[in-house]
């Protein structure tokens, strides 16, 4: 269900060719699909058009209309042969091409620059929990927060008031100066006007002395009132119940924000603050213990493991061709917003079962099948799986390790460069795309063949088996018309079973006991017969051994294409 992107960007992943310049938004990449899609319709149906011109042509000239429809034959064929000639030799690349490497999750193997912006990025979400910016502050502390301004604004006018009162003592003191002299001349004349003034000066000075010892008690009180108010502590804020920091699983969190962002810092403090908020937002704690149905549980399913361990999780987009399933889900916004919830909650609950210690396993892999897929013209499902692909890539960075699409058509090759944008290039590189004829060879190359589903070439199946996935498989490449055999040597007395499978089939099998005597009889345990690619899938036999000697399978490939064998086989003793 997806990795991580910059602004087109994931979901952790031939590669498509990626694109100069993402688009700005994500409505004119959607457009941009759109565009594209009717594009790529027109030339078909110019394609169905031309070929239907030809065929009116008969009755005009039975010779001419057949060499012209011959050339349209050809044309079409051509195109075609050029779109399988692209596709075949992308998928030779898979085999070809560097597996995606996932980087260390341990501090201490981290080259020294990322070590460098881990520490930054650390220190900024400390600073951003002190000042509670990862969410939306608590009204307490608004309020709070609030009082105290209104404290300092209160200080600073006392303080201006104070100044004033200095000012207006030494301008009195100049005038009672002034008017001490003005009296030394005219002492006689003006003495009575002096002793006046000077009693009007003292109870001046009296009256702001008085004003003055007020106000220095209202600055005690304001003092106090500072004192009292309680510092804010910083904000806790979890992400898929693991804290932001404080703790071993923490640095293994943000270095996915990191790597999503090529390690800049505050690009990736800025999509960690978008994630917690849009998390708040759409209630995702909520959203967990929500029952939204079982109607999807055949579109995405998880089974099993890859080979490094990672959970493996199927994206069936063919499960849509079901007209009932289809409009149930895509017949009004409701009922769309209702799948995307569906797969955000799937997503998330997956997270939730991965390791996030820096030595465990903290991706995905998604196994997306395209057969049967409705293909372009379902507007409804291309938007709703655009905004899925968007909002898991802006909030679930780097937890896909691998993107495998299996069944691919020729066309979509074409239309994987148009929904390019959408990804980043490191979310790209993870992507592998195989046609019908190596959907399962690519899977067995990253899954073992006994973890894989039985639809996809493996042998896992839900129903109760004689094998569990516990019992591994032998892969074996049979080369085109050949033979070949597979021994199960037995030395007592049991009850021989096996399982075998060829991928795709179309070749002759059959099965015989050979006794370890020289005199012995060998005994057809299965008649040699041919078997049809939709024949059977998986042949199950049994045989009870009385004596030593061996199991032998013979396979006869007389086809042109190398065909991969699976098989196993396990003894129960006989009870005496």
């Amino acid at each position: 269900m997806a990795e991580e992107p910059q602004k087109p960007a994931s979901a952790e992943e031939v590669v498509p060719v990626p694109a100069d310049t993402p688009p700005t938004t994500q409505s004119e990449a959607e457009a941009e699909v759109e565009a594209n899609a009717e594009s790529i319709e027109e030339v078909v149906a110019e394609a169905e058009k031309a070929q239907s011109g030809v065929e009116d042509k008969i009755s005009q000239s039975e010779a001419e209309a057949e060499a012209e429809v011959e050339a349209n034959a050809k044309s079409i064929e051509e195109v075609v042969a050029e779109a399988e000639k692209a596709q075949s030799g992308a998928e030779d690349k898979i085999s070809q091409s560097v597996s995606f490497k996932e980087e260390t999750n341990v501090v201490g193997d981290l080259p020294e620059a990322q070590r460098k912006a881990l520490d930054e990025l650390k220190r900024l979400v400390q600073e951003a929990l002190n000042n509670h910016e990862l969410t939306a502050p608590k009204p307490e502390p608004e309020k709070k927060k609030t009082e105290l301004k209104a404290l300092e604004k209160k200080e600073e006018e006392v303080s201006e008031e104070k100044k004033e009162v200095e000012v207006t003592e030494e301008k009195k003191e100049a005038e009672v100066t002034e008017e001490k002299k003005e009296a030394e001349v005219t002492e006689e004349k003006k003495e009575v006007e002096v002793a006046e003034e000077k009693k009007e000066v003292e109870v001046t000075e009296e009256k702001k002395e008085a004003e003055v010892i007020e106000e220095k008690k209202e600055t005690e009180v304001i003092e106090e009132k500072k004192e009292s108010v309680v510092p804010i502590s910083p904000e806790e804020v979890e992400i898929w119940g693991i804290p932001l920091l404080g703790d071993e699983r923490s640095d293994v969190i943000l270095l996915k924000f990191l790597r999503a962002r090529d390690f800049k810092v505050k690009d990736a403090l800025s999509m960690l603050r978008n994630t917690v908020r849009w998390r708040k937002e759409f209630g995702i704690e909520g959203l967990v213990e929500e029952d939204l149905g079982s109607d999807w549980d055949k579109v995405v399913f998880s089974h099993g493991h890859d080979k490094e361990g990672h959970p493996v999780y199927y994206n069936v987009f063919g499960e849509f061709e079901d007209k009932e399933l289809y409009n149930k889900t895509f017949w009004d916004e409701e009922k769309r917003n209702k799948l995307i919830r569906w797969m955000i909650q799937s997503l998330e609950k997956s997270v939730r079962s991965l390791d996030f210690s820096p030595t465990g396993i903290s991706t995905i892999v998604q196994v997306n099948d395209l057969k049967n897929s409705p293909g372009l013209g379902k507007r409804e499902l291309r938007q709703a799986t655009n905004q899925v692909l968007q909002l898991f890539q802006d909030n679930y960075p780097e937890f896909v390790a691998k993107q495998i699409f299996i069944n691919v058509p020729w066309w979509y090759l074409a239309f994987s460069r148009m929904i390019s944008p959408f990804f980043t290039q490191r979310t790209k590189s993870k992507f592998l795309f195989a046609g019908p004829s190596k959907s399962a060879h690519t899977l067995f190359q990253y899954i073992a063949p006994e973890l894989v589903p039985v639809q996809y070439g493996g042998l896992s199946r839900e129903a109760e088996q004689e094998f569990t996935t516990s019992d591994p498989v032998t892969e074996v490449t049979i080369k085109p018309a050949t033979k070949h055999a597979v021994e199960f040597p037995v030395s007592e007395k049991s009850h021989a079973v096996w399982e075998i499978r060829v991928v795709g089939w179309d070749v002759s099998y059959g099965a015989e006991f050979v006794p370890g005597a020289e005199d012995g009889y060998t005994v057809i345990v299965q008649k040699n017969r041919k078997i049809g690619p939709a024949d059977e899938t998986v042949i199950t036999n049994a045989f009870k051994i009385g004596e030593p000697g061996k199991i032998v399978l013979t396979i006869d490939n007389q086809t042109s294409k190398k065909k991969k064998l699976l098989y196993r086989s396990k003894t129960k003793p006989i009870p005496e």
